[in-house]
């Protein structure tokens, strides 16, 4: 049977690892909503909008496309936020358990 010390280690490591999978998670999501973004600003300068479908750039509509991207960057606000819930809960239950080593 393990000692509440070495099973506080592996939960410690196990919330680090959490911790470092979310980091990585909202990192890719800010970088895809930078990039939602910069391509609703270039509709704004640009008249004729294109979108890649498979293999094919198919002329569409710049409203069209003005609201998939506004509904893309919402969600990945979303995601980017529950993201950050989750790191702070995490990152509170690390504290804990660190305050419990240094008793």
């Amino acid at each position: 049977m393990e000692s509440p010390e070495n099973q506080d280690i592996q939960e410690m490591q196990m919330l680090d690892q959490n911790l470092h999978n979310l980091l990585l998670q909202k990192q890719a999501f800010q970088m895809e909503l930078s990039e939602t973004q910069s391509a609703a600003k270039e509709i704004e300068k640009s008249g004729d909008v294109f979108k890649l479908i498979g293999d094919l750039l198919i002329k569409k509509d710049s409203d069209s496309v003005k609201t998939e991207l506004a509904d893309k960057e919402k969600i990945l606000d979303l995601r980017i936020k529950s993201i950050e819930k989750q790191e702070d809960e995490i990152s509170k239950q690390l504290e804990e358990l660190r305050k419990r080593f240094s008793k």
